[in-house]
């Protein structure tokens, strides 16, 4: 580590019921996250950004991105201790801010029809059939008390497949769950949930704030890089999640200043106790929250076919989650 740099340990994330939920349902509900001064903070900071953006139409879903940049209010979400511990938990020392978008639907605006995040032709699931590539963490900042709000919709567990029947289309289908939630509450969705937005027929105009994440050698979504200007004013964490390199190899491997991004939340140690001191500390494989959590290394589905045929050959069995047959 570099002398005279403070480092922060990193913020509290999922825990193990937490992380069973979301793994099951593909989305993450935390009620009152945000406290109502807050609530208001961010309201008026998508009202400042509407006022002063020509192309608003109070009139018509407004969806600015790459809001980062854009409000003061919205920087600060780049690494706020509220939720970037828990995209922390899975993208570890790689994470990037993949997208930052706000949105305001009035009454009869544009809604989206059934679709998963990311690419569509070849799915992320296609290549991560567990693990999300991308996690869009949620702000409500309207209270939603009943459907045909402007609602969010998804379908549970949906992140399993790689289609859905009711896909490009807005029907409603048997399972689906409506979110109807309070201002201030915070979610954290898989990118391959399926998902959907109901019309707006009331008078309120929703507002929200999202943010996703994914792995740094995953492609941006809302640029192609940061205003060098405006990345000098960022804090050493944002500037490193924001991923704004010029060479394109770095988002696979990261410069050496970038490392760690935190802290260890347990030892506060830079790397991993087990890990070899002769490797420079960039290059150090270090495991992730979901890793130490779910087995060491993480070991999904496919990894036990791995295991029962060493079993069957008489061989040793990696170390990891115990094999169930």
């Amino acid at each position: 580590m570099s002398e005279g740099v403070a480092y922060h340990v990193a913020p509290p994330g999922f825990t193990k019921d937490q992380w069973e939920e979301f793994m099951e349902e593909g989305f993450l509900i935390i009620e009152d996250a945000l406290t109502p001064e807050e609530v208001e903070y961010y309201l008026n900071a998508i009202e400042e950004l509407a006022a002063n953006d020509p192309k608003y139409d109070p009139t018509k879903t407004y969806s600015p991105s790459h809001v980062v940049a854009k409000h003061p209010a919205f920087t600060e979400l780049i690494d706020h201790p509220r939720h970037v511990g828990y995209v922390y938990d899975v993208y570890g020392e790689l994470l990037k801010l993949h997208l930052s978008q706000v949105f305001i639907r009035p009454k009869g605006g544009w809604h989206n029809m059934w679709h998963p995040d990311g690419a569509r032709a070849v799915p992320y699931g296609v290549f991560s059939p567990e693990l999300p590539l991308q996690i869009k963490v949620g702000y409500w900042l309207t209270d939603l008390p009943r459907p045909k709000m402007g609602n969010f919709v998804y379908m549970p567990g949906s992140h399993r497949l790689h289609d859905f029947e009711a896909y490009d289309t807005h029907r409603s289908v048997p399972g689906e769950r409506i979110l109807c939630c309070r201002a201030g509450t915070m979610t954290l969705m898989h990118a391959s949930l399926w998902h959907r937005v109901e019309p707006n027929e009331s008078d309120v105009a929703r507002k929200n704030i999202f943010l996703a994440y994914c792995p740094s050698w995953v492609c941006e979504a809302d640029r192609f890089q940061c205003d060098p200007e405006w990345l000098k004013t960022l804090n050493r964490e944002q500037r490193i999640i924001m991923r704004s390199y010029r060479g394109a190899y770095d988002r696979t491997k990261p410069p050496a200043e970038d490392f760690p991004l935190f802290l260890d939340r347990e030892t506060g140690a830079d790397s991993d106790p087990e890990a070899n001191p002769q490797v420079a500390l960039h290059r150090r494989k270090r495991r992730t929250w979901v890793e130490k959590t779910m087995g060491i290394p993480y070991e999904g589905p496919l990894a036990s076919l791995y295991h029962r045929r060493r079993q069957r050959q008489g061989l040793e069995v990696p170390t990891g989650e115990p094999v169930e047959d």
